[in-house]
């Protein structure tokens, strides 16, 4: 993914009105991003720890959505689960479920769509071996590392494609 700025971000937001996109909360780390390694920006709002925001280009434009943490009751430590997005496992709560709105006049009337994906959405991270956690993991897999990037890439639009899909 290439580098984008400030004014890029904000403008790219599909599921929330002008004036939320200007409200949301950046990363700080923006410059110190590894662009190069990424597939997407996805990032958690260390102000509001329910929202979450993924940005990546799609159909030929930046686009952006505003995520949502569920209520409801929280996952079992014991319990191991999987990204949808980039399929790894992480136990407890490294795996969270994540809910946008849906754009246009369906996000209005409340429609959601939802995906287990990794709680720190560094998903691009974990599946070029960059990002590790001690108790999360990858399974060792017959794909090459750009067959994987590419089936991670194909998730994240099948996903952003429900997010735009108005029925």
């Amino acid at each position: 993914m290439l580098a984008v700025g400030e004014k890029e971000i904000r403008a790219s937001f599909v599921n929330c009105s002008k004036g939320e996109a200007s409200r949301l909360n950046l990363p700080r780390d923006l410059a110190e991003r590894p662009w190069e390694d990424l597939d997407f920006l996805g990032w958690r709002d260390p102000g509001a720890p329910d929202r979450s925001y993924l940005v990546m280009p799609y159909e030929g434009r930046l686009t952006g959505v505003t995520l949502r943490v569920p209520q409801g009751p929280r996952k079992s430590l014991t319990k191991t689960n999987i990204c949808s997005l980039c399929l790894t496992s992480h136990p407890g709560s490294g795996v969270t479920l994540l809910a946008a709105r849906k754009a246009g006049a369906a996000g209005r009337q409340g429609n959601t769509v939802g995906a287990y994906i990794c709680a720190d959405l560094a998903c691009s991270l974990y599946v070029r071996g960059k990002k590790k956690l001690e108790l999360a993991q990858r399974f060792e897999e017959t794909l090459t590392l750009d067959e994987q990037i590419d089936r991670l890439v194909g998730h994240v639009e099948a996903f952003l494609t429900q997010v735009h899909r108005q029925a």
